[in-house]
């Protein structure tokens, strides 16, 4: 049985419900309330020590952080392969998994908190907000204490808008030599970086790419033609169809 702990609108709960679509598989879910801070309940944190999520329970077995489960459910659900069949292609798509846990995956967390999560700390003070929501989050207490209650700066945004784009650059050049990043083959590097892809899209921000990439547009088209992608991305899974913000001006980071 797998049971999957996750939260509507994180792009890494989004990865591994991507994985799981593609693969045709039947999972029991339970929606963790990231506002209540659900994910430091002490239960919770017995799954996993890290406090975020997603967590996966497989027959007793836990596996955390989502690329680490999205690897395990196409190494034990061997139908409909994700993962090329040899080495060096399977070396190529890790070294993407790699490089978007690197660099996309942490850049999105920027505006997505200062557009989305940043009106929750309305009110709070410098020693409460570390006190309340830094300090009390293993695996994010030094992010949180960077955005403090009043935000990323700018130069934090330009820092992660130059990293999405960088990763846009590096897609489009890899994207020549077919549909997806690895060519023909659709795999597990296409599933992790959909979510941030469809995140910034979400936010309004599609044009740090739109004009100079347009191969990174077609993929995602193609991407969101897929059955599994309305399974995982589901009415309620994005940031805007629950939260009051509007998408990011175009015009705002010139």
């Amino acid at each position: 049985m797998l049971e999957l702990y996750h939260a509507n609108h994180s792009t890494c709960s989004q990865k591994v419900r991507l994985c799981i679509a593609e693969k045709g598989l039947d999972f029991k879910g339970h929606l963790i309330d990231l506002g209540a801070k659900e994910q430091l309940d002490p239960y919770y944190m017995k799954i996993n020590p890290n406090g975020v999520v997603p967590s996966l329970v497989h027959d007793d077995l836990v596996i955390i952080d989502s690329s680490v489960i999205c690897e395990y459910l196409d190494e034990v659900f061997p139908e409909s392969s994700l993962t090329p069949d040899n080495a060096y292609d399977r070396a190529r798509m890790r070294q993407w998994m790699r490089y978007i846990e690197e660099v996309p995956t942490a850049a999105v967390r920027f505006p997505s908190f200062n557009m989305a999560f940043l009106p929750r700390f309305d009110g709070l003070d410098e020693e409460s907000f570390i006190a309340e929501q830094a300090d009390v989050r293993p695996l994010r207490k030094g992010f949180f204490r960077r955005m403090g209650p009043t935000g990323f700066t700018d130069e934090d945004i330009k820092e992660s808008f130059d990293r999405i784009t960088r990763t846009a650059e590096r897609m489009e050049e890899a994207l020549a030599n077919g549909p997806w990043l690895l060519g023909d083959m659709y795999t597990l590097a296409d599933v992790i970086v959909a979510p941030l892809i469809d995140r910034m899209v979400d936010l309004g921000m599609a044009d740090l790419w739109e004009q100079s990439c347009p191969r990174v547009t077609d993929w995602y088209a193609r991407i969101q033609a897929r059955p599994a992608f309305a399974e995982a991305f589901y009415s309620g899974a994005r940031l805007t169809e629950f939260l009051d913000i509007r998408p990011w001006s175009k015009h705002a980071h010139g």
